[in-house]
Parts: structure tokens; sequence; C-alpha cells
């Protein structure tokens, strides 16, 4: 069961990533905003003391820096793996692909399948086993 959740998110990485950054965005704005306006009067907004949210603002805004950290860590790894398999994939030469093949399929193993299919077509095609 761990394994077919662990392959859907492998998956599902680059739109979760997209999606963790616009919500860690989402919730840094929304801290901000509620530190920047702590000096409304808390009368304009009908606020009671024990239901005050702008008092959690300072929570939310580092809880929405760790998850925009988040996001923006898994969408930087999954370009940067993507950007040098594809790099190394357009060669055709079989000694270039030999040099770094052991990075490379370490690279892919944490990459959706379309990249180990692109892989096994290259390792075909080059005659590498």
């Amino acid at each position: 069961m761990a394994g077919k959740i662990i392959g859907l998110l492998r998956e599902l990485v680059f739109p979760l990533s997209i999606i963790l950054t616009i919500i860690g965005i989402g919730i840094v704005f929304g801290g901000a905003t509620g530190i920047w306006f702590q000096e409304i009067p808390k009368d304009m907004f009908n606020i009671s003391e024990k239901n005050d949210i702008l008092i959690w603002s300072p929570y939310v805004l580092i809880l929405g820096f760790i998850v925009l950290g988040f996001g923006i860590y898994y969408l930087y790894v999954f370009l940067k793996n993507r950007k040098f398999i594809l790099d190394e994939l357009k060669t055709n030469k079989r000694s270039e692909l030999l040099k770094k093949h052991v990075e490379l399929k370490t690279t892919v193993k944490k990459m959706p399948k379309k990249y180990h299919k692109m892989l096994k077509e290259k390792e075909d095609e080059l005659k590498i086993r």
C-alpha cells in the first residue's frame, strides 16, 4: 500500500508542488495582512477578545513560510532533476551516457514513470545494460 502512495506522489509531484506553493503564498498573505491590520479597532469588525483571529496572525505567517518553503523546494528539485535527465538523454554517444549512467538511474528513480520509459528507450537505443 505504501508503494502505491509513493508512486502516486511521484507521478503528481509537479502539480502538488505548484499547489503547495500557491497555498503557501495565500497563507503568508493572510498572516501578513493580519499583522498589518492589528491596529484597526476591534469594534470595526465586531470581534470579541476571546475570538480574536488577529492574535494568531504571526503563527499563521510562520506556517505560511513553512508551507511556501516546502512548495518551492519540491518544485525546484523536480525541475532540476527534469533538466538533468533531459540534458543527459539528448546525447547520441554511448560513452557520454555511460559516464553519468549511475547518477541518471538514481535520479530517474525519484521521477514519474515517463522518465523511466525515456531512459529505458535510450538504453535500448544505445545498447546499454
